[in-house]
């Protein structure tokens, strides 16, 4: 199992942080073709081969995957793709 671990700073209040947590989900969904749901003030997503979540805390966005086998190879794609997300919509 590949683990992709990222911690993002923000300054965003929490409905603005949840926001653009959807944002981020959405934009995944469409590209990696990933279900999600919210539980709380935690996102959780799933497909085949990968499964996560995203937690939204006051000064802090923890995103969390579990790559299967298949995927180990997207590893770097899909950590940067979150990277370029997270970059745009905490900006916006």
């Amino acid at each position: 199992m590949s683990v992709i671990d990222i911690h993002r700073a923000h300054t965003l209040d929490k409905e603005h942080a949840r926001e653009a947590a959807e944002t981020l989900a959405k934009d995944l969904s469409k590209q990696f073709d990933v279900n999600y749901q919210w539980e709380g003030d935690l996102l959780r997503f799933k497909r085949s081969g990968v499964k996560g979540q995203l937690d939204i805390a006051e000064n802090d966005l923890h995103i969390r995957l579990e790559l299967g086998l298949m995927l180990r190879p997207f590893k770097s794609r899909i950590e940067q793709e979150i990277h370029s997300q997270l970059d745009q919509i905490i900006k916006a």
